[in-house]
């Protein structure tokens, strides 16, 4: 099966050399602002290309994330599937041009199969309240009434060439997921108001930034006032339908989903890495206390979101290390772990 890698240029072969790819790229300005000093972000950026055909470089250019999730921008999953082995061949047209509601056409064409034709009017993104939306609605209305169809085409016919990944340009137009409020909640079962309720947050703010330390300071982890319960021991995450977040000394935060768990822990994880002017010995020690909260999340999560999380925050404590050998000129080894095992 082809797809649209080459191998010119350098592509990491180890997950060591992932991490110091990632790192030198987030430090540079010639990949995508929201990339620029996200160094696992890049990682999870690669990993999804590879695992759909784009090169690294590709990857960060054509990937994005909106509201958590990852897509891909619609020329890249043409692109994708054009060159797919699967594929006999893609139209694209108008239907309707010079009226009031002209019709966007895609039909896919898949060796073997029937072709899937999806088509988007302006009357559909009307309905969607998409139609004279500031922004590219606005903007380029042809284009985004293209890239409609062209998604929703490529989807069914192509699950597998672009691995359940939606286009950005659609992505965009989706509301952020919020969490439903308690009262809002009605059991589908009258029994079931009966059982002890789900811990869900009725809102939800996202932990406040890391505090911005002085050298002789301690790192401190903050957090926003969120009402949650009032157990704090890690056994509460047996709870299926969130995810806690524990911060050191602070109320845990709950969490709707596993991704936006990773996003919130990742975020905090840096802040702690980078954490003012703090000792790199105090910000190694605040990291390490934030993971041991943490260890029952970690130990739920799947295989490889793990050794992603794990490596990223083994590579903090590379960094944190050296800097500590500089500041103290001391030739101190940093010890890392694997982390918690997968529960059973």
């Amino acid at each position: 099966m082809s797809n649209i890698t080459t191998h010119k240029g350098f592509t990491p072969q180890t997950m060591g050399e992932a991490i110091e790819f990632s790192e030198r790229l987030s430090n540079s300005q010639m990949v995508p602002k929201n990339y620029q000093g996200k160094p696992t972000d890049i990682l999870v950026a690669m990993q999804w290309g590879f695992e759909i055909g784009l090169a690294p470089m590709q990857a960060l250019q054509n990937i994005s994330v909106i509201n958590g999730k990852p897509s891909v921008y619609g020329d890249a999953a043409m692109a994708l599937v054009q060159a797919s082995a699967v594929c006999e061949d893609v139209e694209e047209y108008f239907d309707g041009e010079g009226t009031p509601n002209p019709v966007a056409v895609c039909i896919a064409h898949r060796k073997g199969r029937k072709p899937v034709t999806a088509k988007f009017s302006v009357e559909d993104a009307k309905r969607a309240g998409l139609w004279g939306k500031q922004g590219p609605w606005s903007a380029y209305p042809k284009r985004m009434l293209q890239m409609r169809a062209r998604g929703f085409a490529l989807r069914d016919a192509f699950p597998d060439v672009l691995k359940g990944l939606i286009t950005t340009e659609e992505a965009q137009d989706y509301p952020e997921d919020k969490p439903v409020p308690v009262k809002d909640i009605k059991p589908a079962n009258p029994l079931d108001a009966i059982a002890p309720p789900v811990l869900i947050e009725e809102t939800y703010e996202r932990p406040a930034e890391v505090e911005m330390v002085q050298e002789d300071e301690p790192v401190e982890i903050q957090q926003s006032e969120v009402e949650v319960s009032e157990d704090k021991a890690p056994q509460a995450q047996t709870y299926s339908t969130n995810w806690l977040l524990y911060i050191p000394n602070k109320e845990p935060v709950s969490l709707q989903s596993l991704d936006e768990w990773l996003v919130e822990y990742n975020k905090l994880a840096d802040k702690v890495a980078t954490a003012g002017k703090a000792a790199p010995r105090k910000r190694m020690t605040a990291l390490r206390e934030l993971r041991e909260a943490n260890e029952a999340s970690i130990g739920r999560i799947p295989n490889m979101a793990r050794i992603v999380l794990t490596q990223a925050y083994q590579s903090r404590l590379k960094h944190l290390g050296a800097q500590m050998r500089e500041e103290e000129g001391t030739p101190d080894t940093v010890e890392v772990d694997n982390g918690p095992q997968r529960q059973t």
